[in-house]
């Protein structure tokens, strides 16, 4: 029984050590397609902040004239 045990214990670890093997290698066309996109993301996200700022410091500006 415990040889049974040992055995598929093994046979288990070898076949989980082994999984990365077969994966799909994907990651080199990700690479070139994904980087531009969460490049544009981010700068659209950081022209978007930039303009909420902008609105918000001039939307204080006349609210308080003086």
């Amino acid at each position: 029984m415990k040889k049974l045990l040992t055995l598929l214990f093994t046979a288990a670890l070898a076949v989980t050590m082994a999984m990365p093997v077969f994966a799909q290698d994907t990651s080199s066309q990700d690479t070139s397609t994904a980087a531009p996109k969460a490049e544009k993301h981010h700068k659209a996200k950081k022209a978007k902040k930039a303009k909420k700022s902008k609105k918000s410091s001039s939307d204080t500006s006349t609210a308080n004239p003086q």
